[in-house]
């Protein structure tokens, strides 16, 4: 199974997938950011917006979950923003003919909330303004992604909170 943890940038999906993997048994984190940086330098040559935009990253997000699944068994974590529908379908289709169960969450605050969070995190410092920029393409996404998915409200409500809510419902 697929615990997918979406929601746009300082929503928490980090941090509660590190809670959610410590509470559901023979979970482990499946970073699918790391398929994009292993494709950077291959596809340097191509440009796009992101890393998403590149079809063998779908391609090979799925199959990277499917031989992980197939190999050790158990549920994946994937903590990672998908803000463009086509490409949402694409990968839960891809889990569909794989075999593999999604359960697909979106992390939700609002924008101002959001903005603060990011403005306040002091990690991932380099990439501030990078991630406040993506806040519009988020919002546009929303209206799709309370369809596919369902809302976990993240505002007020610690992470370790967040990650109980979701491995009571996968449960």
């Amino acid at each position: 199974m697929i615990v997918w943890l979406n929601g746009t940038f300082g929503a928490g999906k980090t941090t509660t997938s590190r809670h959610l993997a410590e509470m559901l048994p023979g979970a482990r984190i499946f970073d699918s950011e790391h398929v994009g940086y292993m494709l950077r330098p291959v596809l340097a040559d191509v440009t796009v917006r992101d890393f998403q935009d590149h079809p063998p990253w779908r391609a090979l997000v799925v199959e990277t979950a499917a031989q992980v699944l197939g190999y050790v068994g158990g549920t994946l974590v994937v903590p990672q923003t998908v803000l463009v529908r086509p490409y949402w379908q694409e990968l839960a289709g891809g889990f569909a003919r794989a075999g593999i169960p999604v359960r697909h969450f979106v992390l939700h605050a609002e924008s101002e909330q959001l903005a603060r969070r990011i403005e306040q995190d002091d990690v991932e410092t380099g990439a501030r303004k990078w991630r406040l920029d993506h806040l519009a393409d988020y919002e546009a996404a929303l209206p799709w992604l309370r369809e596919e998915g369902e809302v976990v409200p993240t505002e007020g409500v610690a992470p370790d909170e967040v990650a109980r809510r979701i491995a009571a419902s996968v449960a």
